[in-house]
């Protein structure tokens, strides 16, 4: 691998951005940079909603999550797992786009956090319509329009370690 291997990893809620680049970074030995707004969220002792709530009026949130994060992988060797990673992180060695279906992400929100199906499925429709108006006001960023990554990965094709395991054999396709 080079010495400076930089992998974007970006999905919408509940496409296992998080634990894929996990098992990526571990599997290849690089830095995880993960920082999201749950982690913006404990830092500041509020609840995540809130912050949610409070990011949809106020660009401030955004601007600090995604330059903290850009921040991070300008110093190479890492997996960036977040929802803007291949668009922000404009020279990765390889971008990648997790994707499923609302209800199948809803599935694993409410199975994670112990919550009803109906409400977090409601939620995960409201969730994806914000995220998607704020970034293109943000950053003229359409988080619909991936089919410029490298890959692109149903993710309900397979458990977190199969689309892991297809991020990993692609690299080499990618990194001529």
């Amino acid at each position: 691998m080079s010495n400076n291997l930089r992998i974007a990893i970006s999905g919408k809620s509940g496409c296992g951005n998080s634990t894929v680049s996990r098992i990526i970074a571990e599997k290849l030995n690089l830095k995880l940079i993960n920082y999201t707004f749950h982690d913006i969220a404990r830092e500041r002792g509020i609840p995540f909603n809130e912050l949610w709530m409070l990011a949809q009026n106020d660009p401030q949130y955004d601007l600090e999550l995604d330059r903290i994060q850009v921040q991070m992988a300008s110093e190479g060797n890492c997996v960036l797992g977040s929802r803007l990673a291949i668009w922000l992180l404009k020279d990765a060695d390889l971008k990648v786009y997790l994707d499923a279906p609302a209800g199948v992400r809803a599935k694993r929100i409410a199975e994670r956090e112990g919550l009803s199906y109906e409400k977090t499925f409601k939620d995960t429709l409201e969730r994806d319509r914000g995220d998607r108006e704020r970034y293109i006001k943000l950053y003229n960023i359409d988080i619909d329009n991936f089919k410029f990554a490298d890959v692109i990965i149903d993710t309900e094709e397979g458990d977190q370690f199969y689309v892991a395991e297809r991020i990993i054999d692609s690299l080499p396709l990618h990194l001529n």
